[in-house]
């Protein structure tokens, strides 16, 4: 008889900045909504159906945080406030975020959700402010807004036959704040069910849950990154090699006891991530009490020395290599592995959701039956095992009915087909016996390590990462500020920070995942007490979405009045101007309802003449408060290096001076002012000489402007993710171009 393993991968990255609490996007709570408690509980109706779930620790954590209401992310709170409180960044926030759902399946078929979205229109507004869209939405469009946000997620089990849900699901519009008050109630109720029913799954015998590292890093790249081998040799490498395979044990032992709490038992399988294997991680797995692991078809070929082909209807004519277990040996270890059926698995992920439920089930199972009885008459015989390894979270919304049709059409004839028999990985795994003397280095993408660290912007990525953990290995900290800051690097090693880097993948939350990358790098150096590289306070994005900030010529030569206050329009007129994002909470800070702080320098405004740069700064209030409240403010030159200009009041009279530092580590000290000048009153203007900079024509100068607050902790920082950039113009142009 045929074995069918199946086994469903649940992975979220891990959204949390540790420094603040805020989850920095809501997919964990959104898929837990929708997806991972019905996934597993539809195996009540099919009990002869035998599984594998992989549940990522970095999703478990978060999924228990969220569980018990201690876990918060922006949207989470921004559905929640009052619909009448809302301000307008609330609104702006709400209107651009809260239609992230497939439309065809998740927003269209409720008539007032679809409304809603062609209110809003093209986002952001095509040349337009992004009020002008928020500006049609009324408060009760705004509420109305707050639930089918949720409503549309929500599991198709409670969708309909929960009578809270269909309620709410027939109103349709002008809901309530107590219908807000009971959605919620439901889905911490989802919530709180989800962990426990795997539990109680694996209990009963009906499921296996393996696991991943903890954090989800491509392990093979943590033990080290010279593993990776450039298609072409000239390729470049990360310019610091990364090797740290003590990191990727502690990943592995991380994830062993965060599933021996949540589910009494150690786990013995492991899906690496990303189904990235090589010789050097096959000792770690061993050690780490794993006895099998999994990964793709490709890896065999190539360990094989083989290639794998498929006739004109997609079925693999060698079969008999594929379709069963091994035993990798390498560094003295031994773990049995499966191998993944590639096209199979896709057929689930890529194709089937265009089909009707029951044709692309019934496509299905026969390609597994004719593929055990191909292995058969291949082997004389013998018994095949088929490997299907796939996301088991992000197709669904793909499919009709959320992928449930096709799920209880799948296991409706899985459970009935008598060439079939459903078993868990560990049982597809125990009998393995042939022998595989290592294994060739790559994941499940190609065979190869490409998606994670061949760009340029993966390998910028990897040279930070790889310079924090100097930091961290050579800091003289004590233990608890050490396993902080190590916290952060760990959590920097996962890999979906580098999916998302590079040519390959892009989504609407690129520059978020960017963000969050560079700002676990930033607390381990702020952890640790040492000075925070500038290049991580810049986006590593130089394609794709995120890679081309706002561009911007000035229309001639400014020559403003420094007097602290707005005394024409005029004077700035020429100027470029910034308006500040929400930034970050600081490190140690804590969120208010809405999730974000709102900034207290509000725009940034850059000119210049043939001479001179001048900066002026708006705030939520007088700059001059904030200047006797202790606060300083300062730009820091990237270019030049090791160059600040830092505004204060000392003694309630306004003061300036450079700071320059000769290399990152080294003190910075004072200068004076030079031909500089500044005014504060209700705004602050500066104006600074390009001779103090060492300035030449044509010279590029790129800065951020920072609030300090009186403990000297930077507190925000503008422009986000690039600098202010602006070039020395020549004798007698005037101004070349200059952009932020």
């Amino acid at each position: 008889m045929t074995r069918v393993a199946i086994l469903w991968h649940m992975h979220q990255p891990f959204y949390e900045d540790p420094a603040t609490g805020e989850h920095i996007l809501p997919w964990v709570r959104m898929h837990a909504l929708k997806d991972y408690l019905g996934m597993v509980a539809i195996l009540h109706d099919y009990p002869a159906v035998k599984l594998t779930f992989n549940l990522v620790p970095s999703l478990l954590v978060q999924l228990e945080a969220f569980a018990e209401d201690r876990a918060r992310d922006r949207s989470l709170d921004l559905g929640l406030k009052p619909a009448e409180l809302l301000d307008h960044r609330d609104g702006e926030f709400i209107v651009g975020n809260f239609f992230h759902a497939q439309r065809q399946r998740m927003i269209d078929p409720y008539p007032r959700y679809a409304e809603l979205l062609a209110k809003r229109g093209d986002w952001p507004p095509a040349g337009g402010d992004p009020r002008s869209a928020l500006e049609r939405f009324t408060v009760e469009d705004l509420r109305d807004l707050q639930v089918w946000h949720k409503l549309a997620w929500l599991d198709p089990v409670y969708l309909e036959g929960d009578p809270r849900v269909s309620g709410l699901v027939a109103k349709g519009r002008a809901f309530s704040e107590d219908d807000k008050a009971l959605l919620r109630r439901i889905e911490l109720e989802i919530l709180k069910r989800v962990i426990p029913e795997y539990k109680d799954a694996a209990a009963r015998g009906q499921i296996e849950i393996s696991t991943s590292p903890f954090y989800h890093p491509i392990l093979p790249l943590l033990c080290d990154t010279n593993v990776y081998q450039p298609p072409h040799s000239g390729d470049a490498k990360p310019p610091h090699r990364f090797v740290h395979p003590e990191d990727a044990s502690e990943q592995l032992a991380r994830a062993v006891a965060c599933h021996e709490r949540l589910f009494g038992r150690r786990p013995v399988g492991l899906w690496p991530s990303e189904g990235s294997v090589s010789d050097a991680m096959v000792p770690l797995v061993a050690r780490a009490g794993f006895t099998w692991m999994a990964t793709d078809e490709l890896i065999l070929a190539r360990t094989l020395g083989k290639f794998f082909s498929r006739d004109g209807h997609g079925h693999l004519e060698q079969p008999e290599h594929v379709y069963a277990p091994y035993v990798v040996s390498a560094g003295g270890a031994r773990v049995a592995c499966a191998f993944r059926d590639h096209v199979l698995s896709d057929l689930i992920g890529f194709t089937y959701a265009g089909w009707p439920s029951a044709a692309a089930a019934a496509d299905f199972v026969s390609r597994l039956v004719e593929a055990g009885r191909r292995y058969r008459q291949r082997t004389g015989g013998g018994d095949a095992l088929i490997p299907i390894i796939l996301d088991g979270e992000n197709a669904w919304e793909h499919f009709e009915g959320g992928g449930r049709p096709f799920l209880r059409a799948l296991y409706e004839r899985l459970s009935t087909e008598s060439e079939l028999q459903t078993v868990t990985m560990a049982d597809a795994c125990v009998a393995a016996d042939r022998e595989l003397p290592g294994i060739f280095p790559g994941s499940w993408i190609d065979a190869s390590f490409s998606i994670w660290i061949e760009h340029r912007d993966d390998q910028q990525a990897w040279s930070q990462l790889a310079e924090a953990h100097v930091a961290l290995d050579t800091s003289s900290a004590d233990a608890p500020t050490v396993a902080l800051a190590r916290e952060e690097v760990l959590i920097a090693e996962g890999s979906d920070w580098f999916w998302w880097y590079g040519d390959e993948h892009s989504s609407a939350h690129d520059a978020e995942f960017d963000d969050l990358f560079r700002r676990h790098l930033r607390s381990v150096y702020s952890r640790l007490g040492q000075a925070i590289p500038d290049d991580l306070f810049v986006s590593n994005i130089s394609t794709g979405r995120g890679a081309q900030a706002p561009r911007s010529e000035p229309l001639g030569l400014q020559s403003p009045t420094l007097d602290g206050e707005e005394t024409s329009f005029l004077e700035w007129l020429g100027a470029v101007r910034i308006d500040a994002q929400d930034p970050a909470p600081a490190p140690g800070g804590t969120m208010h309802q809405g999730g974000r702080m709102s900034p207290r320098l509000t725009r940034l405004w850059v000119g210049l003449d043939r001479e001179r740069l001048f900066v002026r700064l708006d705030a939520a209030q007088p700059i001059a408060e904030f200047l006797r409240d202790g606060r300083e403010i300062t730009l820091q030159f990237l270019e030049p290096s090791g160059v600040r200009f830092v505004v204060r009041l000392l003694q309630d009279r306004l003061t300036w001076s450079y700071w320059d530092r000769a290399a990152v580590g080294q003190p910075w000290v004072e200068r004076p002012g030079g031909g500089a000048r500044a005014s504060a009153g209700s705004i602050l203007e500066l104006s600074i000489p390009f001779a103090d900079l060492a300035g030449a024509p044509g010279q590029v100068l790129t800065f951020f402007t920072m609030l300090s607050d009186r403990n000297n902790r930077d507190v925000e920082r503008h422009p986000a993710g690039r600098p202010a950039k602006v070039t020395v113009p020549d004798e007698g142009v005037h101004a070349r171009g200059w952009r932020v």
